[in-house]
């Protein structure tokens, strides 16, 4: 197995403790759901230099608000995003996924902005800024596709591990001329969605790391790393679900305030080194790692200092 055992393991926690919660509060899903619309398309598109702020991103969505000093391009970016999850919650429903359901994710992605390449395969050559990786040759691109869509229909196998392949394997082809990135994302949430588990949103404050974990998996087929940092945003997706449709809210602190009431008498840069490496139950909250009281505590009884 790619996971690392302790982020699986609470993961399983919180998938059981979110299973036991249904039939859920409709009220409250529907708005929790609403929130992940604006705060994905926000993140997708920010990750690919679109300049919306998360709050002109809800205004575009929710309000039809036209933003001024941003492109009629980051408009259409961010509802055509929105217009994109919405059809991939009626795919999660499906029995099969099938290839023209992927290149529909893809047209309406590009919707208005480059129509003559909307749901089509690029059919020249391109090239990955930043990074020695080459994408296969266009001719090959149909065939290698197959393996991604055995794998959006795959029963078997870890889910987490492979909603990340899936998005490694379709990053790697870099089928389309542009939003590659985007409908990426995308189709790693539709297979999760598809296994039961919440929708993850990769943060734009994590981008350097997203990037990074991808180019391991390209250049060295390590799949690991960026298996394990979709798995974290599996672990936040699921403490945020959890507290929002829990009956008892969790309270989350920051890892300053934890080292003062650390039993161990751990430090902030040590908490800190816990929470990047997915040793300690902390979630990160846009820029912020908090943790509840309760995580903490978790891992003390477990590391007890001898």
């Amino acid at each position: 197995m790619l996971l690392d055992k302790n982020i699986f393991e609470r993961i399983l926690k919180r998938k059981k403790e979110l299973e036991a919660l249904k039939p859920f509060d409709q009220n409250a899903l529907h708005k929790l759901q609403e929130t992940f619309r604006v705060d994905l398309t926000y993140n997708s598109n920010a990750i690919e230099g679109n300049l919306l702020s998360l709050n002109e991103t809800k205004l575009v969505l929710e309000e039809g608000i036209t933003i001024g000093g941003k492109t009629l391009s980051e408009h259409l970016e961010a509802t055509n995003h929105a217009k994109a999850i919405d059809f991939l919650e009626s795919l999660a429903l499906k029995k099969q996924v099938s290839e023209l359901d992927v290149l529909n994710i893809h047209a309406i992605i590009l919707d208005r902005i480059n129509p003559q390449n909307a749901g089509f395969y690029r059919i020249g050559g391109v090239r990955i800024s930043g990074t020695n990786y080459v994408p296969p040759n266009a001719a090959k691109i149909p065939k290698l596709m197959q393996e991604v869509y055995r794998l959006l229909n795959a029963k078997s196998g870890e889910p987490i591990e492979t909603a990340a392949i899936i998005h490694q394997k379709f990053v790697d082809i870099h089928p389309f001329i542009d939003g590659n990135g985007r409908t990426a994302r995308l189709l790693l949430n539709l297979y999760l969605m598809r296994n039961n588990y919440p929708p993850v949103i990769l943060l734009k404050a994590e981008r350097k790391k997203y990037i990074r974990t991808i180019m391991e998996g390209q250049l060295g087929k390590n799949y690991a790393p960026f298996v394990n940092f979709v798995a974290k945003a599996v672990e936040r997706s699921l403490d945020i679900y959890l507290d929002t449709l829990g009956n008892s809210q969790k309270d989350y602190m920051t890892l300053s305030e934890a080292a003062k009431i650390s039993k161990n008498h751990y430090g902030e840069e040590y908490l800190s080194l816990l929470a990047r490496t997915g040793k300690i139950g902390a979630i990160k909250f846009g820029r912020n790692w908090k943790i509840t009281k309760e995580a903490l505590e978790d891992y003390e009884t477990d590391h007890k200092n001898i």
